[in-house]
């Protein structure tokens, strides 16, 4: 059996300018992300007398079963477009998450997809960087998702936290950042309990590029107080960064529960800042909070910055 995981990441500063119509079109994206202790993980085996070997059948598991014949009968599209890239041959592949994935805003499509890439790797003895997984991952995933920005793969498979910038041909650039913020408040993601596909909101966002370049700027900003820790200015732009980004586009906040949780969120004393994760409309919150003062009857998680990206072993 073959065993793989990547974390999920979680964006704070610069979400859609890694959109690739918005790299295509202003030549330059820079996003601030880590990758937190939420992982996925993928497992991959083939039995020597079975489903597999004697019926020649391939076996997906996730939230539901499937059982086909071929690789184009797939219906999960992460698994189809990953296993037709390697040519697999008839495996079982079981897919897992820490948190909710359909629609997180935490990237779990492009983790899923490098977790499995280097499962397949693994499975065919095949040598790829963390690099050239997240490239991959990114080419793949965009042949179903043609909104999908370039941060989903490289924040989830390059562990640790960083701003990353980008340009065209898949010129990537990253600096890691001091982590002093991380240990002086906690971090925990609230669910709000909607799920959306993101290519709604992707496409909106996507047809309002201009509404997006102002983001760039806070970027910068957000650089500049993280290098300095000054987190007060850290925890003002994050909140101004999250406002700027609902006026990018109406469905961001379309959702009468996640306009609900924004408002109690904003209201809540013992939360310094708060954002949605992900293109927006469903998912989850991050707050940040003081140490062991969070106080909110919504359901949330503890999460801190690992420096893991993806990884992977025989067993």
């Amino acid at each position: 059996m073959f065993v793989s995981s990547c974390p999920l990441r979680v964006s704070l500063f610069g979400g859609s300018t890694d959109n690739p119509y918005f790299v295509e079109k202003y030549g330059y994206g820079s996003v601030i992300s880590f990758t937190c202790d939420l992982k996925t993980y993928v497992t991959i085996s083939q039995d020597r007398f079975g489903f597999n070997k004697d019926m020649h059948k391939y076996i997906i598991n996730y939230s539901k079963r499937e059982e086909v014949s071929s690789i184009n009968e797939i219906q999960n599209e992460v698994v189809r477009v990953v296993l037709e890239y390697f040519n697999m041959p008839p495996v079982q592949v079981t897919l897992t998450s820490d948190a909710y994935s359909q629609g997180s805003g935490l990237a779990s499509s492009s983790s899923y997809i490098i977790s499995l890439i280097k499962a397949c790797c693994l499975f065919l003895e095949t040598e790829m960087t963390e690099t050239n997984i997240c490239k991959l991952a990114h080419k793949l995933e965009v042949s179903f998702n043609p909104y999908c920005g370039y941060q989903d793969p490289y924040g989830c498979g390059i562990g640790g936290f960083k701003r990353i910038e980008f340009m065209d041909n898949y010129r990537i650039k990253y600096e890691f950042l001091p982590v002093d913020l991380f240990d002086e408040y906690d971090m925990h993601l609230v669910f709000t309990g909607v799920t959306r596909n993101s290519k709604k909101v992707l496409k909106s966002v996507t047809d309002n590029l201009y509404k997006v370049k102002p983001l760039l700027d806070t970027v910068d900003t957000a650089h500049e107080s993280i290098i300095d820790n000054d987190h007060k200015k850290f925890f003002f732009l994050m909140s101004e960064s999250w406002n700027k980004k609902k006026e990018t586009s109406s469905i961001i906040t379309e959702n009468k529960r996640i306009q609900q949780i924004d408002s109690e969120l904003n209201n809540n004393p013992t939360v310094l800042s708060h954002k949605l994760c992900g293109a927006g409309n469903g998912g989850f919150f991050l707050t940040f909070s003081k140490k062991n003062s969070l106080t909110t009857e919504l359901d949330s998680v503890k999460i801190k910055v690992t420096a893991d990206g993806v990884c992977g072993e025989s067993i």
